[in-house]
């Protein structure tokens, strides 16, 4: 459990001492919280799923990574504190959240290898600085399965992983492989850290079709969303 962050925070689910890196993200994420750019919930719960959406991967990534719809920083600020070799886009269309995300970047002293990028993905996923260059993408209730794979996988150098935050019991037929094969990805593993994760493999470059003009991969997603049963 994430350390305490100082008064208050008991309501908070944070209990122990807390180093100065951990005091400075907690009082962000409750900024975050308090300009409603954070969900319910304690924040404690927040910070450990994203830290546990980390270690998800067997490896830390080392080279570019890209967070889809990090909204208020969870899980984007939180992995750039445990990624600390890596270089972060954060990807937040609404200018209020990216301003935020930006300001905390300064005060997190990480603003000089984490970009905030405030651009809907499907435009960051045109821009030859970012197609193809990631090691890895992760999103966290960023959109449905075919959305967010049409988003992440033009990002991904091959090879590169798309890591997703799971519901608690998501049904297997999430990401069917003909939907997958048709981004150039292949599903690799469902990973279980106390929490579920999807990894997802960028097996050759998305082709260029992909990601379609905004708006459209919701709107006419490349695979239905799976209903969930009673």
């Amino acid at each position: 459990m994430v350390p305490d962050a100082g008064p208050g925070a008991d309501m908070d689910g944070f209990s122990g001492p807390a180093d100065p890196a951990d005091r400075t993200l907690i009082t962000v994420l409750a900024d975050a919280r308090g300009a409603g750019f954070l969900g319910p919930g304690p924040l404690a719960v927040h910070l450990d799923h994203a830290r546990a959406m980390a270690g998800a991967l067997p490896e830390a990534p080392t080279g570019l990574v890209a967070d889809l719809g990090t909204g208020g920083g969870v899980p984007g600020l939180v992995l750039a504190t445990v990624w600390s070799t890596a270089e972060l886009l954060l990807i937040e269309s609404n200018l209020r959240r990216a301003r935020f995300l930006q300001e905390s970047t300064v005060r997190l002293g990480m603003a000089d290898r984490v970009t905030v990028l405030a651009l809907r993905a499907e435009d960051v996923g045109r821009q030859p600085a970012c197609r193809g260059r990631c090691d890895v993408v992760t999103a966290r209730g960023f959109g449905p399965p075919a959305v967010t794979a049409e988003c992440g996988a033009p990002l991904l150098a091959i090879g590169g992983v798309l890591l997703v935050a799971e519901p608690p019991e998501p049904r297997l037929d999430r990401w069917p492989d003909d939907g997958l094969a048709l981004l150039g990805l292949a599903g690799e593993r469902r990973a279980q850290a106390g929490l579920s994760f999807t990894v997802l493999r960028q097996q050759h470059d998305c082709p260029d079709r992909y990601p379609r003009r905004v708006g459209v991969p919701a709107k006419r997603p490349l695979w239905p969303v799976p209903r969930e049963t009673s």
